[in-house]
């Protein structure tokens, strides 16, 4: 996640646009880590039943505001996610999903995630900009 963000910013058609970072599970992890060391690359993160547990270390650099997303049904992580959200430094927040599992595959439990994670981007990294119509 660290070189593909290095990669972001050297290439000029990316390099001036916000970049959040959205993770699942131990994918979570790794964009917090990532997000603890390019602090000037990420905007907002997103964890998704993530184990943000596994970069505790990293935690206190995360500068990117973070919301972590959990199953109401999930205790060892929605536990894990609990202990971990003081560590962190910047604005977070803990989003429980009433009735989800680890992996939402109940109905209405992962667009539930889709609403929050869209609105965390959208409140920390804004709107993109409006795609030209080609005619």
């Amino acid at each position: 996640v660290i070189g593909l963000l290095d990669w972001l910013v050297e290439q000029p058609s990316t390099a001036k646009h916000p970049v959040g970072l959205f993770g699942a599970s131990t994918g979570a992890a790794a964009a917090l880590v990532a997000a603890a060391e390019r602090p000037a690359a990420v905007r907002a993160v997103v964890s998704r039943g993530g184990r943000p547990d596994l970069a505790v270390d990293s935690l206190p650099q995360v500068a990117a505001p973070t919301l972590l997303v959990v199953g109401g049904n999930d205790t060892a992580v929605l536990q894990a996610n609990r202990q971990v959200l003081p560590k962190l430094s910047s604005a977070s927040r803990l989003e429980v999903v009433p009735g989800a599992t680890h992996l939402f595959e109940e109905p209405g439990t992962l667009e539930h995630v889709a609403e929050e994670s869209n609105a965390w981007f959208q409140q920390y990294i804004g709107r993109p900009p409006a795609t030209p119509n080609p005619r």
